[in-house]
């Protein structure tokens, strides 16, 4: 049963919000980083055990603020993003754990869960939506460009690896992490909404402009509900990985349609 939360958690809640939106989504750095300031001040009127584990998320939003985010796929940035991507994914997960002595994050993938059918359907409606929507979208605002896509085999093999590798962190950290910190404290909504604006956040930095921004988010509060009522990381994974093979292939038929041809772009 959640507690009511205290005046001073909404507004840090929405301050923690804002302030990833400008940080690390418009990269607008004085005022995200002011923003941010002021959510760690509203911590102290806040419960202790809200105060300590959202300082967490608040730590590893500033590791995003921090980071150059790009698409670029030489062998230093892959270093530079994956090693601050883990520290962001880790850190909350490993002081909970070990100084805490919470479980509020946990990684339930539930190996050999039989699906229902309902998830079945999720998937094939995400096939048929990923296919629709993915090359309308670069096709209709050109974000297709944000992505360097080299016509040799190494580079083609590094990009369908971040995509996964990206797919995978967005649903460990945003999904499990953040949302399952947040779940303890604000109802669903509330908690999801706001996971959702820092997933969005990241990939519209990332790559994802103009209207890619609502597409993430109600990509993201939807992969808030599947993880809600499934518990289950392997299902959440899958739809994403699913989109994220979408992506590759819209990418690689956009820089070079002489290949695929399989999308109208």
């Amino acid at each position: 049963m959640i507690s009511q939360p205290r005046t001073a958690e909404y507004i840090n809640l929405f301050l923690l919000g804002l302030s990833a939106l400008l940080l690390v989504g418009f990269q607008n750095k004085p005022i995200g980083w002011t923003l941010l300031g002021l959510a760690l001040v509203t911590l102290y009127w806040c419960r202790q055990d809200y105060r300590k584990n959202l300082l967490l998320i608040h730590a590893t939003t500033a590791v995003l603020g921090l980071m150059r985010i790009t698409t670029n796929l030489s062998y230093t940035n892959i270093l530079q993003m994956g090693s601050l991507l883990f520290f962001a994914l880790i850190l909350p997960y490993f002081v909970q754990r070990k100084h805490f002595k919470v479980n509020h994050i946990q990684f339930r993938f539930r190996m050999g869960r039989k699906w229902r059918r309902r998830e079945a359907t999720y998937i094939i409606l995400m096939i048929v939506l990923g296919y629709l929507i993915i090359p309308f979208y670069f096709s209709n605002t050109g974000a297709w460009a944000n992505w360097m896509v080299p016509a040799d085999a190494h580079s083609l093999i590094k990009l369908f690896l971040a995509c996964i590798f990206l797919g995978i962190w967005d649903e460990l950290y945003f999904v499990s992490s953040v949302f399952g910190t947040l779940d303890k404290y604000f109802n669903f909504w509330t908690a999801n909404a706001v996971m959702s604006i820092l997933f969005t956040s990241f990939l519209y930095e990332l790559g994802f402009t103009d209207w890619g921004f609502f597409m993430i988010y109600l990509f993201a509060l939807f992969q808030g509900y599947a993880f809600k009522k499934t518990h289950s990381l392997n299902f959440v994974i899958a739809l994403h990985l699913i989109l994220d093979f979408i992506l590759f292939l819209a990418l690689v038929n956009a820089h070079h349609p002489q290949w695929l041809n399989i999308f109208i772009i």
